[in-house]
């Protein structure tokens, strides 16, 4: 295990703040960055948190995780006099939190390589609410000597293999997930039609064979319940479903469904929807399913 304990957190959004309080909390030696002043104010006058900028930072931590958008933020702070890459300590490790292209990853990792810095994708599973399960890609030697670091925000990890391999499972796995969302979406708009309770379909999928996060999670805390709190942007679920397909037909896969959903979330977004809730997919669903989309609708690449 590491020597040096101190972990570094960049970004501090929806899940980037909450796994910072956690190490706070866990009295893990940690310092702080966001672009936004606003994002940082609350870990000014924390006890055991430093903000500091990443060139700081590098230059003090034995870790350093990325909860930011995609990998251009991650390319922002890697770069220049003030960057990472100037300025890392002997024996730093970079944790990509994002959900990102494994093309972008590696092309980061061979960057931070080139300076002896170990770069792990590493995309997650679970939302800011609990511990996280971890889709790890990357050096296993630097992975086994600075895990037990991230033991107070992590519950699970798998190392998958070469970079890229944590955030080519991340992508699969939200393409499935937001799939099985817009599916139940659309068999709970059948049953609204037919005069019956999507409560009743949400409690006799999770007592059969249908449940999943969605019906057990999803709709009874964050629809049904009138809270619309689902906790992401529609443009999030755009972005790596998109990236999804993209990976997918560059690998001759059949990414069919992927490809409904993500046409679905493109209608969304025309309507001007990207920086809503995707709860609300669910209440606005059949207004959404009548947008026009142009034919020739691409997958985006980033944030």
């Amino acid at each position: 295990m590491a020597r040096n304990k101190t972990i570094g957190v960049i970004g501090l959004g929806k899940m980037g703040k909450p796994i910072a309080e956690e190490l706070v909390e866990a009295k893990t030696p940690l310092m702080v960055w966001d672009t936004s002043p606003l994002a940082r104010k609350p870990f000014e006058k924390m006890k055991g948190a430093e903000v500091a900028e990443p060139g700081t930072m590098s230059g003090k931590c034995a870790v350093i995780i990325f909860v930011v958008p995609s990998s251009l933020e991650v390319a922002d702070c890697l770069k220049g006099k003030a960057g990472i890459l100037q300025n890392a300590g002997k024996g730093l490790v970079l944790y990509d939190f994002t959900t990102s292209d494994p093309v972008d990853t590696k092309k980061l990792g061979r960057l931070a390589e080139k300076r002896g810095i170990a770069y792990l994708d590493a995309g997650m599973g679970r939302g800011p609410t609990r511990k996280l399960v971890l889709m790890i890609g990357g050096d296993q030697k630097a992975f086994r000597r600075t895990k037990n670091l991230l033991s107070p925000i992590v519950e699970k990890t798998f190392h998958l293999g070469e970079l890229g391999s944590g955030h080519a499972m991340k992508l699969v796995h939200n393409m499935v997930l937001h799939t099985i969302f817009v599916s139940t979406c659309e068999g709970a708009r059948i049953i609204e039609r037919m005069g019956m309770r999507v409560e009743d379909m949400v409690e006799i999928f999770n007592a059969s064979v249908v449940y999943s996060y969605v019906s057990r999670h999803r709709f009874p805390n964050n629809i049904l319940s009138g809270k619309w709190n689902a906790n992401s942007r529609i443009f999030n679920l755009h972005k790596d479903v998109g990236l999804a397909v993209k990976l997918g037909k560059k690998l001759g896969a059949e990414v069919s469904l992927a490809e409904r959903t993500f046409s679905f979330l493109g209608k969304a977004i025309k309507r001007g929807m990207q920086e809503q809730d995707f709860s609300l997919l669910y209440r606005d669903f059949e207004k959404i399913r009548k947008v026009r989309l142009a034919s020739s609708s691409k997958p985006v690449h980033s944030d």
